[in-house]
């Protein structure tokens, strides 16, 4: 074992307080993958002469900052032996990097290894968000006995859904360019990334506006990319490519409990809440935290709400201390709320769409607006990678001619929600190419507008003009205070968040043409276009 680096020393000094443990560090240990590749591995240790529990956090993203920090250094001082692993193909790790080929495998080899090693105790526990809580899902397809607890933050699960959620017509262009970039360059060290993202943003423009998008994706990727086009043109979720892309079944065969961690605007809250369902449906009992973060700002805004509840979840499930207080906690306006389950029981509350721009009474008419794939609405905060991800003021994109709002007045008293909104939309396109992208708002006495929560649709010739369009909106917990307006975004949709729709038809991978769809909304007592609300 060696002294920490000078950084991770200098790290400890500044963010926190002293600690129970001293830390120690053995770098680039090799563990053997499932095919004998080598798994590169850091221990992170603390100086104790007691049996120390084991903690294993599989990367893609390399073992340094902010992992070692985050991870390595910050559970090692509370008495955690800590195991940073890079990933088959990443951060010097051997074999060839697979989103989700050999995670499974790679992660059963490395349970193995640790079996063999004189200071394991005969339980371990595992951590990570995002690709590292994938690759926790992959292990949890055939869980090993000595596995005690598992914490899952920012939990992906299934990259079919993640590309392309609600099926063969969306595809999340925006998420595909910037995580492709990250897995694709992750293996080429810090530098080499980062010259990849300034490539990107450079040439972001050009990737999303070109055609066909085969070709113009490639100045932002740095040249053709094969995983990136397969993504694109394999739409449908039985097409080979995307055989074992789903690691969802592990919910049903878990036996470590499981803490899951997200926020309202994470762009995997609603896998998160998936497994959290099937989870219980499987006679488990999870706990389930969901913040007021992005899929970025997770250790950033919320380092030390999730910290904290990654180490009582620990301590309790591992170390067999006390127990967990909340199954689920749940931070709504200011302050955090204690659930027994989520979502917990609501009243509806309903609201029609009206031709004068207003939420309330059912009023007849119709309210249209044209959709230009050559000028797409853009896509503007929410569950994005990018900087404008969360909640922000929307006024700017709501004065588009492209976008309608729909505003109650003036709330006399407060209204809460908790489950997940929906709208019902009487809807038409004049190309029968058209889509749909339907926001929920909280609008402030000074006209700020808010996003809380929003649903996308596609649809084609096959919706016929008189069915109603049903859009669920995500999952939200949110309190409109007394005297703030509720307000409802319909638009052709969130480029390239959402890939744009062509409004021809035409596969999206290799489509030029580009047509313009004319969107009418219909309103009244034989269209009652409605927006639901879970009130509780």
């Amino acid at each position: 074992m060696e002294r920490l680096p000078f950084f991770l020393r200098a790290m400890r000094r500044r963010t926190r307080a002293p600690a129970p443990c001293d830390v120690e560090w053995e770098p680039g240990l090799e563990v053997p993958a499932a095919d004998g590749s080598v798994l590169v591995t850091d221990h992170y240790a603390p100086v104790t002469d007691e049996e120390c529990p084991v903690l294993l956090v599989r990367s893609a993203y390399g073992r340094g900052f902010p992992w070692n920090s985050l991870f390595g250094t910050a559970f090692a001082e509370q008495g955690f032996r800590v195991l940073i692993q890079s990933t088959r193909g990443t951060g010097g790790s051997g074999g060839v990097f697979h989103l989700w080929r050999n995670e499974a495998a790679d992660g059963q080899a490395t349970v193995e290894w640790m079996r063999k090693q004189e200071w394991f105790p005969g339980a371990f526990a595992t951590i990570g968000p995002s690709y590292l809580s994938y690759v926790q899902w992959a292990l949890g397809l055939d869980p090993p006995p000595e596995w005690r607890a598992a914490v899952m933050q920012g939990a992906v699960h299934d990259f079919y859904d993640g590309m392309h959620p609600g099926g063969h017509c969306t595809f999340r262009l925006e998420l595909a360019l910037i995580s492709g970039t990250a897995f694709f360059h992750q293996a080429a060290g810090p530098g080499a990334y980062l010259r990849a993202l300034l490539r990107l943003t450079r040439h972001l423009r050009h990737a999303v506006r070109g055609v066909p998008l085969l070709d113009s994706y490639r100045r932002a990727l740095g040249g053709r990319r094969q995983e990136f086009e397969d993504w694109v043109s394999h739409p449908y979720p039985d097409d080979l490519v995307w055989a074992g892309a789903d690691a969802g079944p592990a919910a049903d065969r878990m036996t470590a409990p499981v803490s899951l961690v997200t926020g309202w605007h994470d762009l995997a809250l609603d896998q998160t809440l998936r497994q959290y369902a099937r989870l219980r449906l499987a006679g488990r009992e999870p706990t389930l935290m969901i913040g007021p973060w992005t899929h970025t700002s997770m250790f950033d805004r919320g380092r030390a709400e999730v910290t904290a509840d990654a180490l009582d979840h620990l301590r309790v499930h591992l170390l067999g201390r006390g127990e967990r207080s909340a199954k689920v906690r749940v931070h709504i306006g200011d302050e955090w709320r204690e659930l027994p389950e989520w979502p917990p029981p609501s009243t509806p509350a309903r609201f029609h769409l009206r031709p004068d721009g207003r939420l309330g009474d059912l009023a007849a008419g119709t309210t249209s607006f044209r959709y230009d794939p050559r000028d797409p609405t853009p896509s503007f905060a929410g569950q994005l990678q990018s900087r404008t991800a969360g909640a922000r003021d929307n006024r700017r994109l709501e004065a588009r001619p492209d976008v309608r709002t729909f505003t109650t007045g003036p709330l006399p008293e407060a209204l809460e929600i908790m489950g997940t909104p929906s709208a019902d939309l009487y809807a038409a396109g004049s190309t029968g190419h058209f889509d749909l992208f339907v926001r929920l708002c909280d609008v402030d006495p000074q006209g700020r507008s808010a996003n809380v929560c929003d649903g996308f649709v596609r649809l084609t010739p096959d919706h016929a003009d008189e069915d109603v369009v049903h859009i669920p909106l995500g999952a939200a917990g949110h309190r409109f205070a007394a005297g703030h307006r509720i307000r409802l975004q319909v638009s052709g949709g969130a480029h390239p968040r959402y890939a744009r729709n062509y409004g021809t038809g035409e596969p999206l991978a290799t489509a030029t043409r580009l047509v313009a769809t004319t969107t009418t909304v219909h309103h009244g007592p034989d269209h009652p276009s409605v927006l639901t609300l879970p009130v509780v």
